[in-house]
C-alpha cells in the first residue's frame, strides 16, 4: 500500500518519521510504500542462511536481516532484504546508528541476499523490481555480491559486482552446487537453501 503524501519525502524525513504504528515502510522514489507480510518460505529460507553463514565462522553481528539499505535514485529510496553479510567497518558505522540502516556515507555490505517468493513473470512489477530495480539499485550501491533466490523457479542467482553492474555468475538449479566469488568456501546445494536443509 503506498501512503498519499503531498510531496515526495527526502531520506531524512523518512528517518524521521512515525506514524504511531508498527508498520513497515520501504522509501520508494520519495514515497512510502508499506511493506507485506512476509511468507513463512521467506523466512525460513533467510534463517537457514542465517544459521549456515555462521556455521562458515561469520560471526553473527555480521549477519542480519530486515536491514534497510538506501540506494542511489532520483529521489530518496531504501530497500529492505532478506539477509545481509556486513563488513566489520559496515557493523561499526552502524552501531552509532540508532535505526537498522545502511546510509549512502556508510561502506557497502559484502553481501545481500533476496528470497523472491512472488516473482510472476518478465514485465509484471513484482518480477521487474527483484530481478531488474534491485539489481540495479544494488550495484549502483557498490554492493560486491547479490543472491536472488526463487523458490518458485527453483534457481538461485548469483550475482557479482564488475565496475558497476552485476555479472550473473550463474542461475543455480536442481542439483547443482552454489559458487561465490566473496565466499570461496560455500558448500551448498541448491536443494539446501530452497528446503531449508531438508534435503
Amino acid at each position: 500500500m503506498t501512503v498519499a503524501i503531498e510531496q515526495r519525502m527526502s531520506l531524512d524525513d523518512y528517518l524521521a518519521y512515525d506514524d504511531g504504528t508498527n508498520r513497515r515502510y520501504e522509501l520508494v522514489d520519495g514515497v512510502l510504500v508499506e511493506m507485506g507480510a512476509e511468507s513463512t518460505i521467506n523466512i525460513q529460507i533467510a534463517n537457514f542462511l542465517f544459521a549456515y553463514f555462521i556455521s562458515l565462522g561469520i560471526p553473527h553481528y555480521l549477519i542480519t536481516s530486515k536491514t534497510e539499505v538506501a540506494v542511489p535514485s532520483r529521489f530518496a529510496k531504501t530497500r529492505y532484504q532478506d539477509l545481509m553479510v556486513m563488513t566489520e567497518e559496515l557493523e561499526a558505522a552502524m552501531e552509532a546508528s540508532a535505526r537498522s540502516i545502511v546510509l549512502p556515507e556508510m561502506p557497502a555490505p559484502r553481501l545481500v541476499v533476496e528470497v523472491v517468493v512472488s516473482p510472476g513473470e518478465p514485465g509484471e512489477e513484482n518480477y521487474d523490481r527483484d530481478y531488474g530495480s534491485k539489481r540495479r539499485e544494488y550495484a549502483a550501491r557498490g554492493i560486491p555480491e547479490y543472491w536472488i533466490v526463487d523458490p518458485t523457479h527453483g534457481v538461485v542467482m548469483v550475482l557479482v559486482l564488475e565496475g558497476k553492474v552485476y555479472r550473473e555468475l550463474e542461475a543455480f538449479g536442481e542439483g547443482e552446487c552454489l559458487k561465490s566469488a566473496e565466499f570461496k568456501e560455500l558448500a551448498l546445494t541448491v536443494e539446501q537453501v530452497l528446503n531449508v536443509g531438508r534435503e
